[in-house]
């Protein structure tokens, strides 16, 4: 049976001071890079990141430098690639999915990032600060009933007993004291914004303007939505999936099973960090799963997709 790819684009977590460097070894990619605005948005320069992981979580910094970042590699390694049978992307990946797959120029996904964090920031106040929690060891219902109704919810799933747990600080500080005296790991993650839950309402009515007004083409292959896990191959299911992955759970489970189902055999993670492909690795251990992260240089990317094609 043919190889079939798929494409992982990361969200935010995985960002360090070297996150461009395997882009920009590409002299055709580093050219590209320069002209999406990167450092306009982000107010960071991709040759010039500080060295502190710390610096690069704040939300207006990570969210474009995290889809730059994927669409640099996706740049200086579409060429070495068949054509991916899908894009997958995890919280902000899944707009770096839409400029993957060509539906979104590179520039304009750089932009709407940037304005995307904003308004999201926009929804957390001064006296109510965010946070995300990854909580794991309970069912959905169990962990459901320890959840604050309105200011807890369920953010994102990962597992049948893995979530990512997304709300007003407080309650996440009573929560995670609950989860460590029941014996459950729970880890904070740096995020300062309770994202994909209905917190985040102000911004994913927004934000849907601005995607209305961005210029859209027919993607090569259909990015999967992070709230359903199903192809999205015209504008009008772009606009809606982007725009409800802001305030709504995303299933990242399904869309590891609707890769899976597709017949993918092998999957590469652009973009910083590995965590995308370790979680497909180990649901679906039959699929191929690696991060460019884990390569040198491009030749040794490039060397490991020949020897799965050919």
């Amino acid at each position: 049976m043919a190889a079939r790819l798929a494409i992982l684009c990361p969200g935010q977590g995985g960002q360090h001071a070297g996150m461009f460097d395997l882009a920009l070894s590409d002299p055709a990619s580093a050219a590209a890079l320069a002209g999406w605005g990167v450092e306009r948005a982000a107010g960071l320069a991709p040759q010039a990141l500080p060295a502190s992981p710390e610096a690069l979580h704040d939300n207006g910094i990570a969210q474009p430098l995290v889809v730059a970042a994927t669409l640099a590699m996706w740049q200086a390694l579409r060429a070495h690639l068949p054509a991916p049978a899908l894009v997958a992307g995890y919280s902000i990946g899944e707009l770096a999915a839409h400029g993957v797959a060509g539906a979104l120029a590179s520039a304009d996904v750089v932009g709407l990032a940037a304005r995307r964090a904003a308004l999201m920031d926009a929804c957390v106040g001064p006296d109510q600060p965010h946070g995300m929690l990854a909580v794991s060891g309970l069912k959905e219902a169990a962990l459901q009933s320890l959840l604050p109704a309105g200011a807890l919810h369920i953010a994102i799933e990962t597992g049948e007993a893995s979530f990512i747990v997304a709300g007003l600080r407080e309650a996440l500080t009573e929560l995670e004291a609950e989860c460590e005296s029941r014996g459950l790991h729970a880890t904070r993650l740096p995020v300062k914004m309770a994202s994909h839950t209905p917190l985040m309402h102000a911004a994913a009515e927004n934000f849907r303007p601005l995607l209305e007004a961005a210029t859209w083409s027919e993607p090569a292959f259909a990015p999967l939505s992070g709230t359903s896990a199903n192809p999205v191959r015209h504008r009008r299911e772009a606009l809606q999936a982007l725009t409800e992955q802001i305030e709504s759970r995303i299933r990242w489970s399904a869309c590891m099973d609707a890769i899976a189902e597709a017949g993918v055999t092998v999957a590469l993670e652009l973009g910083p960090g590995a965590a995308l492909s370790r979680m497909l690795r180990e649901r679906h251990p039959h699929i191929e799963a690696r991060s460019a992260s884990e390569f040198r240089s491009l030749a040794g990317l490039a060397g490991w997709l020949r020897r799965r094609y050919g």
